[in-house]
């Protein structure tokens, strides 16, 4: 399949002011401006294809909204080339917006006082979406995602999931091709979020949408995506499937083991002992020592009676903490 994003060796550099400490250096600073350059970008090369959900993930500071931005055409690169669906974003900005959509979870893009339905109707103008496919995509969206109550309302008035709903079906008026969500789904109780997640998978299946999304929930990146992309310190450490990620740290386990009787103290070869309280452990296996139910049974009931054990795999989180540390982020 064709990519449809294509950045390569992308660089983003600012100059910002240096401020120093002190009483006399900060007066000092009203009058004599130092600036050090922070490369937020460096040499950034990845693509997209058409049809993807692909989480853009990574610790504060790694340079993720620097690169939406640019995809988007709000920031011109220091240096590098980006294409997206045959276009330079920041080149051809008038008419690569007619392809995008954007939703970032604490900005907004409809009006506060106005009801939603004057909103939308301010978004056909501006992107030129003739009479009869807005109302054919208003029908589709109100259905999808159960507008049809909040349209006379103003924004003002609607809770963080509503307002959601509404920045969603406002970004998707024009059927773009291409979808940038910036935390979609933070604030939201558990039924919106689901609600959000189902109606990304939607658009995706039903419009074929490509979509980036960047995100601090991983609960998110595993319901939702097919390819991560991972940066730190302004570098890509990984593109690929999350699953390849999750059966690379398969093997780590946590054991949760209850006793016959009280243990002033706990140890098995190969594993660590995170917490003990008399009848209770909780134990960890070691990088090099790999999980077999069998053998653990055999080899702790050597030692100890049990009565009961549970083994659990990492979460989401525990994995990508895992990632992040192996790149010390």
């Amino acid at each position: 399949m064709a990519s449809i994003i294509n950045f390569k060796d992308i660089c983003k550099d600012f100059k910002v002011p240096e401020r120093s400490t002190g009483r006399f250096k900060t007066l000092k600073n009203f009058f004599v401006r130092k600036h050090k350059t922070v490369h937020a970008l460096k040499s950034v090369t990845f693509s997209v294809e058409e049809g993807d959900i692909v989480g853009y993930i990574g610790p504060n500071g790694a340079g993720k909204s620097t690169t939406i931005k640019i995809m988007s055409g709000i920031l011109t690169p220091t240096s590098g080339n980006c294409e997206i669906d045959g276009l330079v974003p920041w080149k051809n900005r008038r008419q690569f917006v007619k392809n995008i959509g954007v939703v970032f979870g604490q900005r907004s893009q409809l009006w506060w006082d106005v009801p939603i339905m004057d909103s939308f109707e301010l978004l056909k103008d501006i992107y030129k979406i003739p009479d009869e496919e807005f109302k054919q995509t208003l029908e589709l969206l109100n259905k999808a995602l159960n507008l049809e109550e909040l349209l006379g309302r103003p924004l003002r008035q609607l809770s963080l999931g509503q307002k959601m709903k509404c920045e969603l079906a406002g970004s998707l008026l024009h059927r773009p091709k291409i979808l940038f969500l910036d935390e979609p789904t933070i604030g939201l109780d558990a039924i919106t979020k689901l609600a959000v997640r189902d109606f990304i998978k939607f658009i995706n299946k039903e419009w074929h949408t490509t979509i980036i999304l960047t995100t601090h929930d991983m609960s998110d990146i595993e319901a939702l995506t097919n390819k991560i992309i991972l940066i730190g310190k302004g570098q890509i450490l990984y593109q690929g499937s999350f699953d390849t990620i999750k059966n690379k740290y398969s093997s780590d386990k946590t054991i949760e083991v209850e006793f016959a009787r009280d243990y002033d103290e706990i140890s098995l070869e190969g594993y660590e002992v995170v917490s003990h309280t008399k009848k209770f452990a909780t134990l960890k296996n070691l990088p090099e020592t790999e999980f077999h139910t069998k053998k653990f049974v055999n080899d702790i009931s050597k030692k100890y009676e049990i009565v009961d054990f549970q083994v659990y795999s990492l979460s989401v989180d525990e994995i990508l903490a895992k990632l992040y540390s192996e790149f010390q982020l």
